[in-house]
């Protein structure tokens, strides 16, 4: 079957790769139609939709992956938050939603004064490129949890939702 990514970027890439063994994975660079950097569930949930339906109509795929990274906060500071989506040539759309980090108050500040999320933790890690490695969450977990393995949680829910909804519906 034949799958596409809204993604160049290799943990996004790596995790689709893995849950699905696809060797026939498009990869893509598709607009969100969100902001640069997604700054509620709601808004991230709509940048992975977005993404997904974007592959299935610039591709040939049978189905779509659209993964997509934000920010929430809340009254007990700053998460990440991390939201996919899989589209199918069926208009179905399945969602599912990964795991939350707190950001120290250093870089929610910086956020919310308006720059990105990858920009501040290059600059924060003096690396460059965390969001294609370990990302934010890697960094704040000590990688005991990587940007990549954050998304194939994500992309695992979704699979097993289309499985489920291909044997019973």
């Amino acid at each position: 079957m034949k799958m596409a990514v809204g993604s160049f970027n290799p943990a996004k890439v790596e995790a689709v790769r893995t849950i699905f063994n696809q060797d026939e994975l498009v990869t893509m660079k598709v607009d969100s139609g969100v902001s640069e950097q997604p700054f509620s569930d709601e808004e991230t949930i709509e940048g992975a939709v977005n993404r997904a339906k974007n592959c299935l109509n610039e591709s040939d795929a049978e189905l779509s992956i659209g993964l997509e990274g934000g920010i929430v906060d809340t009254k007990h500071g700053m998460f990440v938050c991390n939201w996919g989506a899989l589209v199918t040539r069926k208009n179905e759309v399945f969602i599912a939603g990964g795991a939350r980090v707190l950001l120290p108050d250093s870089i929610a500040n910086r956020l919310r004064a308006g720059e990105e999320l990858g920009p501040v933790m290059d600059d924060f890690t003096q690396s460059n490129n965390i969001r294609k490695k370990e990302g934010a969450i890697g960094i704040f977990t000590n990688n005991r949890v990587t940007r990549a393995e954050m998304f194939q949680h994500i992309v695992r829910m979704l699979a097993g939702q289309y499985e489920y909804n291909e044997r019973n519906v």
